[in-house]
C-alpha cells in the first residue's frame, strides 16, 4: 500500500466534508416577502456565496457582498466578492466591511439577512472603532500573531476594537438574520468564529486587556485608551447574551473539524487501518504537542498500548507557534519538524499535518508529509531539523525534501488536520 497517498486521500476527504458547495444548500431559509441580502467574511466566503446563488430560486431577489482572502475569490453573478488582507487586515477589507455595515443598516423588517461566516473573517471584516486607525489595528494584529496567543484570545481583542464584530452587525440589522458558520475554532463557539459578527459576546473590555497583558503585546496609545475607557464603562460594551437584538437572529454551525475528522476516519477504516480520533480541540505550542504525540507513538510501537498497530491517530484543532526565528513555516510544518526530531527516523511511522484552508501560516503549502525515510534523506542533504525548527523554518526542511503538501486555496476552513499512521 502507498501510505503517503493514503494519508493525502484522508486529508482530501476531511476537506471535502466541509466543502460549502456540498453543505450550504440544506441550511438556507425560504425567501422573504422583501429582499434578501447576503453578506459574509472568511476564507470560505466566496464558495459559500456561490453555493447560495446555486440554490436560491432564480425568481427571488438576491444581492450581497462577501469578503475573502486574496486568491480565494470565485466568479459569482448576484453576490459581489471582494478580496482583502489576511491574517493582517488592510484597507480593502476595511472598505468592504464599511459597505457591508451600510447595506445591513438599510434592511427593513420584511427583508432577510443571510450572513456567511468562516475562519479568517476577523481580519477580513475589519472595521475598527472610530478612535482606532487601521494602522493601529494592524500593529495589534501583528503583535498577537507573533505572541502565540490562541485564536479565541485574539478575537476577544478584535471584538472590542470593532464596529461590526462581537454582535454589532446583528445589532445594526432590523431584518431577521440567518447566519451559516463554518467553524475553525476549537469548541465551535459561534461567538469566537470570525469574532462573531451576529452572535452575543460574553467577553468584556477587561478580558481584552487581560489577554494583551498575558501575551505581552505592545499596544498603540489609541488602542490602549479605547480598551481602558471600555473597561471603565465609558464606552458601550458589545451586545451580550440575552440582548433583545438576538431574538431575530439564528446562528447555525454547518461544518466543524470533528465532522471532517470522522470523514477521514471512515476512509482510513475502509482501507484496513483502524482510526482513532484523538479530538478536534488540540491546542498548545505545535512543537510541544508533537513531543506528546511522539511519546504516544513510541508506546504503541513498543507495548501495543493504548492502541494496537496498525492504527491511525487523527486529530484537529489549532496549535500555535511563538515566533522566535525568521524562517518560513506555519504550525503544521512546525509540528512535523518537531515530530521528525522526536521520532529520529523510527520505521513504519508516517504522518501528515495540513491546514484545511490550504495555507499553513502565510506560505503556499497546506502542510507536509513525514515518512520513515525523512530523517535519513534530510541528513543526506545536510538538513538539520533542530536548527531549522529553532528558526521556525519547517517549510524549508520539507520543501528541500519535496514533501510539502500543496493544494492551493480550498475555500473552506475547519482548522488543522493531523494523522499519524503507526504500522
Amino acid at each position: 500500500m502507498d501510505y503517503r497517498t493514503l494519508l493525502l486521500q484522508s486529508f482530501h476527504e476531511a476537506v471535502a466534508a466541509a466543502d460549502p458547495l456540498k453543505i450550504v444548500a440544506p441550511h438556507l431559509p425560504r425567501p422573504p416577502a422583501g429582499r434578501t441580502l447576503v453578506v459574509g467574511a472568511g476564507k470560505a466566503a466566496a464558495s459559500m456565496a456561490l453555493a447560495v446563488e446555486q440554490a436560491w430560486p432564480a425568481d427571488a431577489p438576491l444581492e450581497g457582498l462577501v469578503v475573502t482572502r486574496y486568491a480565494h475569490g470565485l466568479p459569482t453573478s448576484r453576490i459581489k466578492v471582494v478580496e482583502a488582507g489576511h491574517p493582517v487586515p488592510d484597507d480593502a477589507g476595511e472598505k468592504a466591511a464599511a459597505e457591508i455595515a451600510r447595506q445591513v443598516a438599510a434592511l427593513g423588517e420584511d427583508d432577510l439577512l443571510i450572513a456567511l461566516v468562516s475562519g479568517g473573517g476577523s481580519s477580513l471584516l475589519s472595521l475598527p472603532v472610530q478612535s482606532v486607525a487601521m494602522d493601529d489595528l494592524k500593529a495589534v494584529t501583528k503583535g498577537l500573531l507573533k505572541s502565540g496567543a490562541p485564536i479565541t484570545e485574539m478575537n476577544i481583542v478584535r471584538k472590542h476594537l470593532s464596529r461590526i464584530q462581537g454582535g454589532w452587525l446583528a445589532a445594526a440589522c432590523k431584518a431577521p438574520v440567518t447566519t451559516l458558520i463554518v467553524s475553525d475554532v476549537t469548541g465551535d463557539d459561534p461567538s469566537a468564529i470570525a469574532s462573531g459578527p451576529t452572535c452575543p459576546d460574553p467577553t468584556t473590555y477587561q478580558d481584552a486587556l487581560d489577554a494583551l497583558q498575558r501575551f505581552d503585546v505592545e499596544l498603540p496609545a489609541a488602542v490602549r485608551t479605547h480598551l481602558q475607557a471600555g473597561a471603565a464603562g465609558q464606552v458601550a460594551e458589545t451586545p451580550k447574551p440575552g440582548d433583545a437584538v438576538f431574538a431575530r437572529v439564528s446562528n447555525h454551525v454547518i461544518a466543524t473539524a470533528h465532522r471532517s475528522l470522522e470523514a477521514a476516519a471512515a476512509l482510513l477504516r475502509a482501507s484496513g487501518v483502524t482510526p482513532v480520533v484523538l479530538g478536534d480541540t488540540v491546542t498548545g505550542e505545535a512543537a510541544e504537542v508533537a513531543k506528546v504525540y511522539a511519546a504516544l507513538v513510541r508506546e504503541i510501537r513498543q507495548h501495543q498500548q493504548p492502541f494496537k498497530a496498525p492504527v491511525a491517530l487523527i486529530s484537529g484543532g489549532e496549535c500555535t507557534v511563538t515566533v522566535r526565528g525568521n524562517g518560513r513555516g506555519g504550525r503544521c510544518v512546525e509540528f512535523l519538524a518537531s515530530l521528525a526530531v522526536e521520532l529520529d527516523g523510527m520505521p513504519d511511522v508516517y504522518a501528515l499535518a495540513a491546514d484545511t484552508d490550504g495555507i499553513d501560516g502565510t506560505e503556499d503549502n497546506a502542510g507536509a508529509v513525514l515518512a520513515p525515510d525523512t530523517w535519513d534523506r534530510a541528513r543526506q542533504q545536510g538538513l538539520d531539523a533542530q536548527k531549522l525548527l529553532a528558526n521556525n523554518d519547517g517549510y524549508s526542511y520539507f520543501a528541500a525534501l519535496g514533501d510539502l503538501v500543496v493544494t492551493g486555496p480550498t475555500r473552506t476552513n475547519v482548522n488543522d488536520y493531523r494523522v499519524i499512521l503507526v504500522l
